[in-house]
């Protein structure tokens, strides 16, 4: 793993580590780092986990490394999230680490939002309010969220309630601020660096989710408070598109190995029932999204039927490609970061 060096300290000394780790693609990645720096007031420590992004990519973030003075640790295989956050929170010495997606757009005052938080309320973890998209549009991903276990242990289900998602923000309550939740997502999330002494490193046999919901259970069980601060405000950009040079990554993060492994490991940890397994159909959804324009451009030119087979031989041709190809490619990258 080649490794570029911080570069001069500031005046005052940061109380964060920003660690900033590859979420499913590469293409808004440049975008992103400089929300960073255009809308961070205070002064922080940035270290950035660039997990085998393209050479045009991989060329400007040491560029920028080399012009910011901020720390880049390059691997030249894909990373899933939990690996990548953990290399990062190694680097780590302030009193805050605060993961942020590589497909985040952050705005003014976010983390002086999530600091102050964590400062007045003790949280060990606490998450902005996450839009999806563009901001002016206004749709809100999740600003926390409840859940809880229900049913006996061996056969429970854990049931979220992802109270203000997928809502426009105009439906949010009024002088919302501060609350506290059972869960945020990693997207953007603040955790006290003094968490993962008590807790231990974020679990990397979750692939490629339930990751958010594991951190937050573990900060629970040893005490540990969740909140949410809707006066830090920050977006991701959500495909598609999904350019040609992003998909081996795209589909590896979202490929049935790790769904079914991630869900595997998640339900024997928490002793939930088999049947939460299959919720793995549910997230095959999120790969086709590289397949549907096609689909649609189908039905556009010459209707519904020929739009219906289109997505039919689109979708078996995803499965396939995924089983053989992208399983490979999954195998081959969990031997690289043992």
């Amino acid at each position: 793993m080649d490794t570029t060096p911080t570069g001069g300290g500031a005046a005052e000394a940061p109380q964060v580590t920003v660690v900033v780790v590859p979420r499913e693609r590469f293409s808004v990645a440049l975008r992103s780092l400089d929300t960073l720096y255009d809308n961070t007031d205070g002064p922080f420590d940035l270290v950035y986990v660039d997990g085998n992004s393209p050479a045009p990519v991989r060329d400007a973030l040491r560029e920028q490394a080399a012009r910011r003075g901020f720390r880049l640790l390059r691997t030249e295989h894909y990373l899933s999230p939990n690996r990548a956050r953990n290399l990062g929170v190694a680097e780590a010495t302030t009193r805050y680490v605060v993961f942020v997606d590589n497909d985040v757009i952050v705005t003014p005052g976010w983390l002086d939002a999530l600091v102050s938080c964590a400062d007045d309320t003790g949280a060990w973890v606490v998450g902005p309010l996450a839009f999806e998209g563009e901001l002016a549009d206004g749709m809100v991903h999740n600003a926390g969220g409840f859940c809880h276990f229900d049913g006996p242990q061996g056969e429970r289900d854990l049931v979220q309630d992802n109270r203000y998602g997928h809502r426009h923000l105009s439906e949010l309550p009024g002088g919302l601020r501060r609350f506290a939740v059972d869960y945020v997502e990693f997207h953007c999330v603040l955790v006290r660096r003094a968490a993962f002494d008590v807790i231990g490193p974020l679990d990397e046999r979750l692939l490629s989710t339930r990751e958010h919901l594991d951190l937050c259970l573990q900060v629970a069980a040893h005490g540990g408070e969740v909140w949410s601060d809707c006066s830090s405000l920050v977006t991701y950009d959500n495909p598609p598109p999904v350019p040609v040079r992003d998909l081996p990554f795209f589909m590896l993060r979202w490929s049935e190995a790790w769904n079914v492994a991630s869900l595997r490991h998640f339900a024997a940890k928490y002793e939930l029932g088999p049947a939460y397994v299959d919720r793995a159909s549910g997230m095959r959804e999120r790969r086709r999204i590289v397949v549907r324009p096609a689909s649609r451009a189908v039905q556009r030119h010459l209707g519904d039927r020929p739009a219906a087979a289109t997505r039919w031989v689109l979708d078996a041709a995803e499965r396939a490609t995924n089983t053989v190809v992208v399983g490979r490619m999954a195998r081959s990258a969990d031997l690289a970061a043992r």
